[in-house]
């Protein structure tokens, strides 16, 4: 799918005036069509990535941007964009629930054990679904280092509108997972999104989440599921309000 500057500027929660720079600059993928910029998604997913794991030529991130987050319209009750982007978050790791300490001794493992838990509850299958999370990692580890993962297919694969769903890891021990920092894994966030906008703004997020070391330190504890969505509603929350209390 093609992505206009506006979608990317909405997807990352940043300016378009920033990206613009950010392609005058050359530091993010695109091509022209009719004298306009397009965006692909699986090159701003590669490019987000390399990003996080500081692979970018001159240590650019995109996570250092001040980040802009919806009006609090009508968000508290989830109703119109702005609600749909506030709490994406908190309401896809809602829906995929939470795998605490579960044994596996390497990533291929962990995968099948995940899948075999929670695939059938998202309608997916589970032996397909391994297939399509392994066929990924075979082509760029999806460890953002700092022992946080987003283990995630190439395509969309939930069909229903609004579907997207994170389901939160816990492995017993920390597994190697190829991580460019080296580090083992501690903490996995499975990602199934229903379109390629809401892929890349849930990745995004998931990406800001693990540049914090306030998160890391937390996540690192194994909180429960409920202590897990009460962080996260409050983390995004906290993000908005950050913004907005900033004086212009």
């Amino acid at each position: 799918m093609d992505l206009k500057i506006k979608d990317v500027a909405q997807l990352l929660n940043v300016s378009e005036t920033t990206v613009r720079r950010w392609l005058k600059d050359g530091k993010i993928p695109a091509y022209q069509l009719n004298r306009q910029y397009r965006f692909s998604r699986g090159e701003i997913e590669d490019w987000m990535l390399k990003c996080k794991l500081n692979l970018s030529k001159d240590g650019f991130s995109p996570f250092e941007e001040k980040q802009i987050y919806p009006t609090p319209t009508s968000e508290d009750t989830g109703l119109g964009r702005g609600g749909t982007q506030q709490f994406s978050l908190y309401r896809a790791m809602h829906k995929g629930g939470a795998v605490i300490d579960i044994p596996s001794k390497n990533k291929k493992q962990l995968i099948q054990a995940v899948m075999q838990k929670s695939a059938s509850r998202l309608g997916l299958d589970p032996d397909v679904a391994v297939e399509l999370l392994l066929d990924r990692e075979a082509l760029m580890s999806t460890a953002l280092n700092f022992g946080i993962a987003v283990p995630h297919p190439r395509d969309i694969i939930l069909e229903l509108p609004g579907s997207d769903a994170i389901i939160t890891v816990f492995p017993e021990k920390p597994i190697d997972f190829g991580a460019m920092d080296g580090q083992p894994v501690h903490t996995l966030f499975f990602l199934f999104s229903s379109s390629d906008k809401t892929h890349l703004h849930l990745l995004s997020k998931l990406a800001h989440l693990a540049s914090q070391p306030e998160s890391l330190t937390f996540l690192a504890s194994k909180p429960s599921l409920e202590v897990l969505l009460a962080y996260i509603k409050e983390w995004e929350t906290k993000i908005r309000h950050q913004i907005y209390s900033t004086p212009k």
